[in-house]
């Protein structure tokens, strides 16, 4: 007995090493809130390995749904831009801007003196009909390994019940009837999928309603009053609290009066496999978020592109087929972003009732597709010594890594049985597979190009994947 005692002493000694070790690593991932030490936060392996994630922009605006098709380009810079702006969730500023488009439209659909906030009691009505548990199986089968969900855009309306009260809207016009940011979450963990959080620091029309007219406006509408930055401060708190979630997006900017880098270290310390997008105002980020943009070659820094199925984020009723990403065009545009070490946020707008768009479910199905086949190239993997490359064809390649593995994801369809890859070399020891086939292909090193070999059904038309080895 006394033998066993020392035993047992001696495991609770080794425990108890075991724990202060542990204790004192964790506290030395504590982060205090300054940029020196955020900066010290490392890009989580799970967000590097996700690629791809879901944007969901859901609210007020999505009752009426409506944006002009004038900027296909997204040109910000062409002078009329504001006022045929094609972001259907700027809805609420853009009918005020005399003489627009969505003005006219609005005035002819629900009448000139329809306020906005109205849209409340339809929308609330309506998400009655919505089950997250159906949004999340989809984002799951697209392949998306994370969701961000707007908790409140610009019109300052949340789709959670907050308990900081809007000073300015009516108490039935604050926010969701239901909690569709506690909901959406449970469905999307459950999946086996990251949460993330959507939330506009920058623009709030209840505190400082504008309208945007002009560029100059852009910077004057970002309210900055104590009191807002209370409010964004207090917000910001409950949706770490309330959800914990794996990525903290915030949108603009962060009022002055807030206080961005505490809310950060508080966050790291809730959330420490967080991550934080680089709008919050300051000089510390986890990644960047380019919108609607490209880079043209591999960026060192991890970076996101966020952009919508169509030319718009939140619902527009007046997209179709022509207006959407053609699935070809999204696969290739995945490929891209990650061969050049970014993630792709891509956006689906729901109508007010949940629905997604028949031809939005057309792109996130063939994405989804093609990804069960040719995934190995996507997730998990990092940037080549180059993004890009060429066939004997023509054909644009773009390439990834996984250990000592290289991944040619070849755009288009094979025109013949083999395919030439312009400046590659395999080691002569390499065994080299088309993706979506178990066994490995006959190839050549012909001077500086590989000649592969390709199976006669490349089960995509879309884009094909050579494995080999580096």
């Amino acid at each position: 007995m006394r033998v066993l005692r020392q035993k047992v002493s001696l495991l609770v000694s080794l425990g108890l090493m075991l724990f202060l070790c542990c204790w004192r690593a964790s506290g030395q991932q504590k982060f205090e809130p300054t940029v020196e030490s955020l900066n010290k936060h490392s890009l989580p392996e799970w967000y590097d390995d996700a690629k791809l994630g879901i944007f969901i922009h859901w609210g007020l605006y999505s009752v009426p749904g409506w944006a002009p098709l004038v900027h296909p380009e997204h040109d910000f810079d062409n002078p009329d831009y504001i006022v045929n702006d094609p972001y259907a969730e700027w809805y609420y500023n853009t009918m005020r801007i005399p003489g627009s488009p969505t003005q006219k439209y609005h005035w002819e659909h629900f009448g000139k003196d329809y306020n906005y906030y109205k849209f409340a009691d339809t929308f609330n009505r309506d998400i009655e009909k919505w089950n997250p548990d159906d949004w999340a199986t989809l984002f799951r089968q697209s392949g998306a390994k994370y969701v961000v969900l707007t908790t409140k855009h610009h019109d300052g309306f949340t789709l959670w019940p907050s308990t900081t009260p809007n000073p300015v809207l009516p108490k039935d016009r604050q926010h969701a009837g239901r909690d569709l940011v506690g909901e959406l979450t449970a469905s999307v963990r459950k999946q086996g999928l990251r949460m993330g959080l959507y939330y506009s620091g920058g623009y709030d029309w209840t505190f400082v309603p504008g309208p945007i007219a002009k560029k100059e406006d852009y910077k004057t509408v970002q309210p900055q009053s104590a009191e807002y930055g209370r409010y964004v401060d207090d917000h910001m708190r409950e949706l770490i609290r309330r959800y914990s979630p794996s990525l903290l997006w915030n949108d603009i900017n962060y009022p002055s009066s807030g206080h961005p880098l505490e809310i950060m270290a508080e966050y790291y310390a809730a959330v420490p496999d967080g991550v934080v997008n680089n709008r919050f105002g300051v000089a510390h980020s986890d990644f960047t978020t380019p919108e609607y943009q490209m880079v043209d070659k591999i960026n060192p820094r991890k970076w996101e592109e966020c952009r919508g199925l169509g030319r718009s984020f939140g619902y527009n009723r007046a997209e179709g087929e022509a207006e959407t990403i053609a699935p070809g065009e999204l696969i290739r545009l995945l490929v891209d972003i990650v061969s050049k070490n970014g993630n792709l946020l891509l956006d689906v707008g729901p109508e007010s009732d949940g629905t997604i768009p028949t031809v939005q479910l057309e792109r996130l199905r063939a994405l989804g597709d093609w990804l069960r086949i040719n995934g190995e190239a996507i997730y998990g993997t990092r940037p080549w010594v180059r993004a890009d490359g060429l066939t004997s064809d023509g054909e644009q390649i773009r390439f990834t890594r996984h250990g000592n593995s290289v991944y040619a994801t070849v755009f288009g369809e094979p025109k013949t049985g083999k395919v030439k890859l312009m400046a590659v070399r395999a080691k002569p020891s390499s065994q080299v597979k088309v993706l979506g086939f178990s066994n490995a292909v006959s190839w050549k090193q012909e001077g500086p190009d590989l000649i592969v070999d390709i199976p006669d059904r490349v089960q995509s038309k879309f884009a094909y994947v050579v494995k080999f080895e580096d």
